[in-house]
């Protein structure tokens, strides 16, 4: 077996992903290796989406994914959009069926380049979000951070999307508040006991939400699809929108937008947007050597 596997530099919406192929291998990408690549500026990432070979009938590939600091991610909607990009373009195909820890995922590449993700039916049971205290209504969950009479965020819709959330509705410019201070407390906030994702989410139309994202395990990133989702979702369960509605990612750079539909005859939620391949080369998986056009890089873990 090689020690090196093809890789590929991408994004969705600035979101960064590398997408490993693992695909004839039994190994996996190790949290060193991630740790090690993340230390890296040229191989800096928000998620690692490594593709293996089917592990259900039915399904075109078993996707794992790893945040920037090591730990297990259970769903990365930017991520799968690359993901679709790159066998897309090996294989000719559009769509295609995952696997994921969170489920399966049915994705679609259109003729103008863009890639719809079904993301599946959101989770709003308590227990299964997961939260540490039941509540009977998760669109409305009791948590804040500030001062008891002026609190700075408060009250946030709670959810999974394939991994937990919390959803703060704001009234101002989401980039306005010092979400880098706020992200690692709520993320790890004793109510989510799994972690969560942090998004501070602004309604600027029926029909549109800006919004901003903590992300668990990654901190600050240029844009998050799952917790997209969750906004959108959100913002029609609690009266803000309908169940179509086009986010602004504020923090992408460039400003960009995603499509997302709660689709009523099912609830399942339909993501579309754009990818964009970087550059490719090749990686160790178990310790994030790497190489890109006859230059070798040692990312040493941290």
């Amino acid at each position: 077996m090689s020690a090196t596997v093809e890789f590929a530099r991408m994004n969705g919406l600035g979101n960064k992903i590398l997408v490993v192929d693992m695909r004839g291998r039994s190994d996996k990408v190790t949290p060193a290796a991630a740790v090690a690549l993340n230390a890296d500026p040229q191989t800096e990432f928000d998620q690692i989406m490594a593709i293996h070979d089917p592990k259900a009938e039915g399904t075109d590939a078993f996707i794992d994914i790893l945040n920037s600091d090591g730990s297990k991610a259970q769903a990365c909607g930017n991520g799968t959009r690359c993901v679709v990009q790159a066998l897309a373009a090996e294989t000719g195909r559009k769509v295609f069926t995952f696997q994921t820890v969170a489920g399966i995922l049915n994705a679609v590449e259109h003729e103008d380049g863009t890639i719809s993700v079904d993301m599946g039916r959101p989770v709003f049971d308590w227990d299964r979000i997961p939260l540490a205290e039941e509540f009977h209504d998760t669109s409305r969950i009791e948590l804040q951070i500030g001062p008891i009479d002026k609190p700075v965020l408060h009250s946030p819709s709670a959810m999974s999307m394939g991994n937990p959330h919390a959803i703060f509705w704001v009234d101002r410019d989401v980039m306005s508040y010092d979400l880098a201070r706020f992200g690692p407390l709520l993320e790890n906030h004793p109510m989510f006991p799994e972690r969560a994702n942090i998004t501070l989410a602004q309604v600027t139309s029926p029909t549109s939400v800006t919004t901003r994202t903590w992300e668990r395990g990654a901190g600050l990133t240029l844009a998050c699809g799952s917790a997209a989702c969750s906004a959108a979702v959100s913002a029609a369960r609690t009266g803000r929108t309908g169940r179509k509605v086009t986010i602004n990612v504020a923090s992408a750079k460039p400003p960009a937008t995603l499509s997302i539909e709660w689709r009523e005859r099912d609830d399942h939620v339909i993501m579309t947007g754009p990818a964009e391949w970087e550059w490719s080369g090749r990686v160790d998986p178990s310790t994030g050597l790497w190489s890109r056009e006859g230059t070798t890089r040692e990312a040493e873990a941290q």
